[in-house]
């Protein structure tokens, strides 16, 4: 048997970028898995694969969502918050509304899509939820001021709900990741002046040397949310080439 037979998955920004790498990985394990995105025109809703229209800044939204989850598959054991929006510039370089609108989507859409699962979870054999945090929340990263503090604010509040409902047989984690090859990463590239520099520059910031894979966040998931992890909870696991452990010397001339 593989980890995830028998259970189902609620998987938000499933769509694009780690979500649908995630949607891949527990697809394949077994899992059944509800894709929830706003846009979810490029899901392949194959077998096991339940795409759902959600905006996780609406609370009805998400309500229905996860509702048509649960009609379709019979629960929710895993949940798994992915969706997310970027920010780049300094504290002075966002207005209020900029700030608004990504604690919306980064931090309370985690919040709110957790909080309408957890009545599903209680009952799950196998409870688990994972956080997509970053390296931006632990480190202090130039020109990411706004996306840091979301990022810092999912590590705490993983913690927070790792602790308040651990006896309740859910465990809850966080990946971090380091800067991954992404769409949004993709599309803050092709802005910059120089792109390709702009590409060494990040690739060189991670100690491996490159950008992070989606399907080694993926892989980092499926691990958190397996019953295999069952001692696991509380934790952020670094998915970064080493950028927030390890300090290498510079290579040699």
């Amino acid at each position: 048997m593989s980890r995830f037979d028998g259970l189902v998955a609620v998987v938000t920004g499933g769509a694009s970028g780690i979500g649908a790498a995630v949607v891949h990985v527990l697809r394949a394990e077994g899992c059944e898995v509800a894709v929830l995105d706003r846009d979810v025109s490029g899901v392949d809703g194959g077998p096991g694969v339940l795409p759902v229209t959600c905006d996780v800044t609406d609370e009805e939204s998400v309500v229905r969502g996860v509702e048509t989850a649960v009609v379709a598959y019979g629960g929710v054991d895993v949940v798994v918050n992915c969706a997310g929006v970027g920010a780049a510039g300094t504290v002075a370089d966002n207005a209020d509304d900029e700030w608004r609108r990504v604690w919306e989507v980064n931090v309370l859409g985690t919040a709110r899509v957790t909080r309408t699962c957890l009545p599903y979870l209680r009952r799950s054999r196998a409870a688990s939820v994972v956080n997509v945090g970053s390296v931006a929340g632990t480190q202090g990263l130039p020109q990411r001021a706004l996306y840091s503090a979301t990022k810092g604010a999912v590590h705490a509040l993983t913690r927070a709900m790792a602790a308040d409902h651990l006896r309740e047989g859910i465990r809850v984690n966080t990946v971090a990741p380091g800067t991954a090859d992404t769409p949004w990463v993709g599309r803050l590239l092709a802005a910059a002046d120089d792109p390709a520099a702009e590409r060494a520059a990040l690739e060189a910031r991670q100690p491996h040397g490159r950008l992070v894979s989606a399907d080694e966040v993926a892989q980092a998931v499926a691990y958190l949310a397996s019953p295999g992890a069952g001692s696991t909870t509380g934790v952020t696991l670094a998915v970064d080439g080493g950028m927030d452990h390890v300090v290498l010397r510079p290579p040699a001339s």
